[in-house]
């Protein structure tokens, strides 16, 4: 059981981590784009926005494999 809990715990964090590195990767760049062209701030928000989606959906991911290992024997 303390090993299930371990592997959900580093699932969680590393998840954690990741997401925090790749949401600021990608609102950094935005914000780089936006300011050399600004005329195409909306779609660079756009792009932004699902990018960010997809950086999300990591840590849920990580959460249902951590549900996993803690609940399963």
């Amino acid at each position: 059981m303390s090993l299930a809990v371990i592997a959900a715990g580093l699932a969680l964090g590393l998840a954690a981590i990741g997401a925090g590195i790749g949401n600021g990767l990608v609102v950094g760049r935005t914000i780089e784009g936006i300011a050399r062209q600004p005329e195409m701030r909306g779609m660079l928000q756009t792009q932004m926005f699902i990018g960010l989606a997809l950086v999300e959906a990591l840590p849920v991911i990580a959460l249902v494999f951590g549900m996993i290992f803690y609940f399963t024997k």
